[in-house]
């Protein structure tokens, strides 16, 4: 059916009452749930995203429009999920251990979601346990955030307990945190922003290639 243009705007400009009004209203004429996710919600998120990376947005357009993704989620991923419409793949993301930042993070993870990925937040402080059971859980790809230098370390320790585990790919990101780091320990993947993230996790999944 295509792009809806007032969603997709609604989404981009963080017009969090809008997007439920449009959503509902899509929905009660019958409109596929999962193309107003892929084909409007989806699109504004990924828009966004990029501005973000232009530096034509900031992390306060972000978090409000990664909000109002999540009203239009929270309506459509019941009708989404009844379908079995199976996700993308399956993902963890945390804040390592001693580190209590989470904005960053939360927006990887949204913007994961809304791309239509399963993910699993497991919030700040994260020791290598609670990677590995969700890794256990079937977490295909882990996802590590730190904001100070002091906790970047952490991020190598993780990899390195989890490194062996059977196809499980990493990816690394963090106000600090660089490619460079991200070779030297062992990671598949780094992005500099939430607008890239997506891409890259894709990218070491091999989806879409």
């Amino acid at each position: 059916m295509g792009r809806i243009d007032a969603l997709f705007e609604a989404v981009s400009k963080g017009r969090r009452k809008d997007v439920e009004e449009i959503v509902n209203a899509e929905v009660a004429k019958g409109t596929d749930p999962v193309s107003l996710l892929m084909e409007s919600m989806v699109p504004a998120m990924r828009d966004l995203g990029d501005r973000f990376s232009r530096n034509e947005v900031y992390v306060p357009e972000m978090l409000i429009g990664a909000r109002a993704m999540q009203a239009g989620l929270n309506i459509i991923e019941p009708m989404i999920a009844e379908r079995g419409h199976k996700p993308l793949g399956r993902v963890c993301i945390g804040t390592v251990k001693g580190d209590l930042h989470d904005i960053g993070k939360n927006l990887v993870a949204m913007m994961l979601k809304g791309a239509g990925f399963e993910v699993m937040d497991l919030g700040v402080d994260c020791d290598v346990d609670k990677f590995a059971k969700a890794v256990d859980d079937g977490a295909q790809a882990v996802l590590l955030s730190a904001l100070l230098t002091t906790t970047m370390p952490y991020m190598k320790e993780v990899v390195a307990q989890l490194k062996d585990r059977e196809g499980v790919r990493f990816v690394i990101g963090g106000a600090p945190v660089t490619q460079q780091y991200a070779d030297e320990i062992g990671a598949h993947g780094y992005a500099d922003n939430a607008g890239e993230a997506v891409g890259i996790v894709e990218q070491v999944l091999g989806i879409g290639a």
